[in-house]
């Protein structure tokens, strides 16, 4: 495979898009970061982390795909692999602990307004 050369408004467009995905990929990770930080409990903390850890590995993946596609080195399968692994076992880990914390008492915060699990 050569390399792919885009010239003028071409490769522009495919650098700020490009661009675009890493931030916002960095910034779902920094917000993820901060709620783990700052919020009360552990149910909270791991919807947080959870949200800010796929979404900001989507977005930075998807950039690496088109990164590599547009550099003329092909598609990469394996990102693409990477996103869906990420996609099933992030949110089955998180509820996995949340269900396991549950079951041994960890309490919710005080400001929760209701309990799915164990009633009102």
């Amino acid at each position: 495979m050569g390399v792919i050369l885009l010239t003028g408004i071409g490769s522009v467009v495919i650098a700020v898009i490009i661009s675009f995905l890493l931030f916002l990929g960095s910034i779902f990770i920094l917000v993820g970061s901060i709620g783990l930080v700052r919020f009360p409990d552990i149910y909270c903390r791991l919807h947080a982390a959870t949200k800010g850890a796929t979404l900001g590995m989507m977005s930075i993946m998807l950039a690496s795909i088109i990164f590599f596609y547009v550099a003329g080195l092909g598609f990469s399968a394996r990102n693409l692999l990477v996103i869906v692994f990420i996609m099933l076992t992030n949110p089955v880990g998180a509820h996995m602990i949340a269900k396991a914390s549950y079951h041994y008492d960890v309490e919710l915060w005080t400001g929760s307004i209701s309990d799915e699990w164990g009633g009102q």
